[in-house]
Order: C-alpha cells, then structure tokens, then sequence
C-alpha cells in the first residue's frame, strides 16, 4: 500500500514505515502530524483525488530536525572577468511515515465545528463596532492664525561684474 501526498508544497511516494526528508515542519521533534492532501492511493486498486481524495489522511511522527547538503551555486561570464560563487543548505525535517488511512480522524471533524462556531461569535461581535470618543484637541475650538505681513523687500541692486582678469600673452620664440 501507497500512496502520493503533497508535504510542505512537494510530492512524495509514501508508504508505511518509510522515512522521508521534507522541507522544514514548523513541529517539534517528537510530535505527530497528518497530511490530507492525499493525491492518489494504491491499496489494491489505485484511487485518484480531483484534485485530491476525501477522507483519505497520512500520518507520520517528526524525527529530527536537521540541514542537507551544501548546494554550490557558481555563474561565469566568459572573456567579462565576472565570477560569482554562491552556497547554500537546506533546512529539513526526517519524518517516518506511520499510517495511511482512508477514513478521517473523528477528533478533526470536532474541532472543526468547536472552531466554527468560535469564528460565528467573533464574527457577531464585530457586527456592533464602538464608536470612539472625541479627544480633546478635537472638542476645542480652532484659532485662526493671523495672516502674516510680508516684511517689505529690499532694492536688491544688481551685483556688479568684476572685471576678467586678462592673460599676458608671452612672446612666442
């Protein structure tokens, strides 16, 4: 039995007992997850999602936290003098697969409806909105500025040109 999950945005071939480099999973080691974004499943005949199959859930447990190998990235113009040398690593997380299953967890279904209902009484809440207090600044009256008296200009003289002053020729031998 297997079957093909999208994990973190990638797709993987999994099966039961089988351990799996994933992109980095935001829970700690130790901790069980469960992906439902199962795209197809063999368990004697071969089941396909639109896009992706109902009811069908794959759980694994996190065994480590870890970083892949180092990835040299290295570009050069040719007959330019342009090199450039780049690494990087990966972050990643081991899990081991422990089930496929084509029935959903009860306790998933429960709380999605316990969160359902949370979100309807926040949204009631936010139906009403308070109205703000006017502050202070707001309820005193506004003085009007005086209009400024433009202080009267100077007979700005134009500056006088100095004279250029001449370059002496020298006698040409």
């Amino acid at each position: 039995m297997y079957a093909i999950v999208e994990i973190a945005g990638q797709q993987f071939k999994v099966a039961k007992d089988q351990k799996v480099f994933v992109h980095r999973l935001e829970e700690k080691e130790g901790a069980k997850v469960s992906f439902d974004k199962v795209l197809l499943l063999d368990d004697g005949k071969i089941t396909i999602g639109a896009p992706v199959i109902e009811n069908a859930v794959v759980t694994a447990k996190v065994l480590g936290h870890l970083k892949g190998d180092k990835v040299i990235v290295f570009k050069k113009k040719r007959r330019k003098g342009f090199k450039k040398k780049n690494g990087h690593r990966q972050y990643l997380s081991e899990i081991q697969i422990e089930g496929i299953s084509t029935k959903a967890p009860a306790k998933k279904a429960a709380a999605k409806t316990e969160e359902s209902k949370a979100e309807e009484k926040v949204a009631a809440k936010k139906v009403a909105p308070a109205k703000k207090t006017a502050t202070k600044e707001a309820k005193a009256p506004a003085k009007k500025a005086a209009p400024k008296k433009a202080a009267p200009k100077a007979a700005s003289k134009p500056a006088a040109k100095k004279p250029a002053a001449k370059k002496e020729e020298s006698p040409k031998k």
